[in-house]
């Protein structure tokens, strides 16, 4: 296959994947899809998997399965069954056992008790969606206070701290995420260090500082200074992606030299409660 139609190809089976995310909670047939990706019926199935890394259906259910979980560990005022019926499961029986086959755990186990190392374990690599072309600005970004829960150790664990600083913030009305910003510090690169070694601080602006608590959060500061911005849209599991073309094509044609602070991120909304591609965030880049 030649360059040109590798590319015809590419993009339309990407168009296809972006369709399926933009429109998890309505019916998906086959012949609605193969007619996007301009391709029989008969051999969709077959290209769809080279494409993706997985057969149609378990694309879709895994999609909706993924964003079932995240409700599931940081909504607690949704019900299963709400849930479920947002999955496209008829009923919360097949939604159940669909669930457990997925990661082990019936919905409610994993609400009470989520085990993300096998969460990630189980999630299978899926075809990701390239990162659109960045508009960068640079701003002075104001010394700011934070609420911190400093994460250390394993990145696959980073949802076990994220809860508990939903936790500390529910429990204390501090930092409410709605009227505060949230920010993540990525001290690492979660491909190239050991997992025992891993840094990560969640974040969220206060406007005073915090009181001494049982959840481990502490008050911290993120540097204030010239930061290039740069916004990655879509899933999380593919911000590495955006974090490193900003390094690699962005920074050397700017003629900025970074400043040594760590790389932050700037939690525009949640994975909980909007669908993965709507997903918004700000990767800050420290310049001097």
């Amino acid at each position: 296959m030649n360059d040109a139609r590798t590319t015809v190809y590419r993009e339309r089976f990407t168009m296809v994947c972006e369709y399926i995310a933009r429109h998890l909670d309505e019916p998906l047939s086959l012949e609605q899809l193969s007619s996007l990706a301009c391709c029989s019926p008969y051999h969709f199935h077959r290209q769809f998997q080279a494409f993706s890394g997985l057969p149609l259906y378990r694309y879709i259910q895994w999609l909706r399965l993924r964003h079932a979980s995240w409700r599931l560990a940081f909504n607690s005022q949704d019900k299963v069954i709400d849930i479920a019926l947002d999955a496209g499961f008829q009923n919360p029986e097949s939604f159940s056992r669909a669930f457990k086959i997925a990661f082990g755990l019936s919905p409610s186990q994993f609400r009470s008790n989520p085990d993300w190392l096998e969460w990630h374990r189980r999630v299978p690599k899926m075809a990701s969606q390239e990162q659109q072309t960045m508009d960068v600005r640079i701003i002075d970004f104001p010394a700011t206070r934070v609420a911190m829960l400093q994460h250390r150790g394993s990145p696959d664990l980073v949802n076990t701290s994220v809860a508990n600083f939903i936790a500390w913030r529910k429990s204390t009305g501090l930092s409410p995420v709605r009227q505060s910003q949230t920010f993540g510090i990525a001290w690492d690169d979660p491909a190239t260090t050991e997992p025992q070694a891993f840094r990560f601080d969640i974040c969220g602006s206060v406007a005073e500082p915090i009181p001494d608590n049982g959840f481990g959060v502490i008050n911290g500061e993120i540097a204030g200074g010239r930061y290039a911005i740069g916004r990655h849209s879509g899933s999380l599991d593919n911000v590495s992606q955006t974090v490193w073309a900003l390094f690699r094509d962005w920074l050397p044609a700017s003629g900025e030299t970074l400043r040594d602070a760590p790389v932050f991120f700037h939690y525009l909304n949640f994975v909980n409660d909007v669908p993965e591609h709507e997903l918004l965030t700000d990767i800050y880049l420290p310049l001097k």
